[in-house]
């Protein structure tokens, strides 16, 4: 069973419908995406030349990313358009009392 630790990114109304955001931990980079349907967390580099993420464009529940123009299903982080073809590992998000919290794995 993974135990998660829970970190405050930051209050859900700084981040927009179909917008992502940059969240560093530890010297880690996440994305941070606003979908129509929710709020949700992945991995914060492309799979395929680790540009940054929360640099691209975010299209319902694809963000594309800025350098090649590869596509990831967010809330999956399925690889969904060339040239990417790796996955982007994806991480818990909840929204309590109108902040975001990214869940990662305690140590």
């Amino acid at each position: 069973m993974i135990i998660l630790q829970w970190h405050e990114v930051c209050a859900s109304d700084e981040l927009e419908e179909e917008d992502v955001m940059e969240f560093e931990h530890e010297g880690e980079l996440y994305a941070i995406y606003h979908t129509p349907t929710g709020y949700y967390a992945s991995v914060g580099v492309c799979t395929h030349e680790t540009a940054r993420l929360a640099q691209g464009l975010v299209f319902g529940d694809i963000i594309e990313c800025p350098m090649h123009m590869g596509r990831f299903h967010i809330p999956s982080g399925a690889a969904k358009g060339a040239p990417v073809c790796v996955n982007l590992a994806t991480h818990p998000v909840k929204v309590d009392g109108g902040t975001i919290y990214l869940g990662l794995a305690a140590e």
